[in-house]
């Protein structure tokens, strides 16, 4: 990953397996959202391959290209939600946009997908007239409006209070249960990264490169990762500090 001549990241090698939580975690600087604009398709691959199923993502026609990304649903880090529109509004744009539903058909299917993400009863309020929270998870109610095979966070947790944070990480967790979705999470914050991580990647500014993937209870152990790795996830802890 680089821009320009800058090189951000290299030597990324990792596998997400179908209805895994898999979180992308690092400090500041390191091009975790990179990586994420990489994975969506914003950023062409200057060397290496992304595949989905098998077939290459990175090396693929624009129309190829357009179809794997059908299968994404992505909530962005703020919310990304149209001001002028009201919430029922902006989840109902992806499904008039790319499908042939019938308008009865699209507000039913609105509506329940703002019932999954607990705001039933908000269709009409709009971005300004609820709360950051709220706004986050109307952003993934948006995100989730085709159905989307995998679901991309990019900090879902930014800007939020402790309590609305922990709701949007339950949230995340019903998500992988109950519908099987696949989620590529971008995180910093340890709270969201041990409760709803199966496996995680560690990307380290300093050295430019991936240094681990794993679950992170078993990376903070003693002997099963990188010292930095056990340092990030043991930050303000027992003497340890973040670095």
């Amino acid at each position: 990953m680089n821009y320009g001549s800058y090189v951000v990241m290299q030597d990324i090698n990792f596998r997400v397996q179908p209805g895994q939580v898999f979180v992308i975690m690092g400090g500041s600087g390191c091009g975790k959202s990179t990586l994420l604009k990489y994975l969506i398709g914003l950023k062409p691959v200057e060397k290496g391959d992304i595949y989905y199923h098998g077939r290459s993502f990175s090396k693929a026609s624009e129309d190829e290209k357009e179809q794997v990304q059908r299968s994404f649903g992505v909530l962005y880090q703020g919310g990304a939600l149209w001001s002028t529109r009201t919430l029922a509004e902006n989840v109902a744009l992806p499904l008039e946009e790319y499908t042939k539903l019938s308008d009865h058909e699209i507000r039913e299917l609105t509506s329940l997908k703002l019932s999954l993400v607990g705001l039933k009863g908000f269709e009409d309020f709009y971005p300004s007239e609820i709360s950051g929270g709220m706004r986050k998870r109307a952003g993934l109610a948006r995100a989730m409006s085709l159905d989307p095979e995998i679901l991309f966070f990019d900090e879902p947790s930014a800007g939020l209070d402790p309590i609305s944070s922990r709701r949007l990480d339950d949230l995340i967790l019903r998500l992988r249960d109950s519908l099987g979705t696949t989620l590529v999470v971008v995180t910093h914050e340890l709270a969201s990264i041990f409760a709803i991580a199966d496996t995680a990647i560690f990307l380290d500014a300093e050295t430019k490169r991936m240094l681990v993937q794993g679950d992170p209870k078993e990376l903070v152990k003693e002997g099963k990762s990188d010292p930095k790795v056990r340092t990030f996830l043991l930050r303000g802890q027992s003497g340890e500090e973040s670095k």
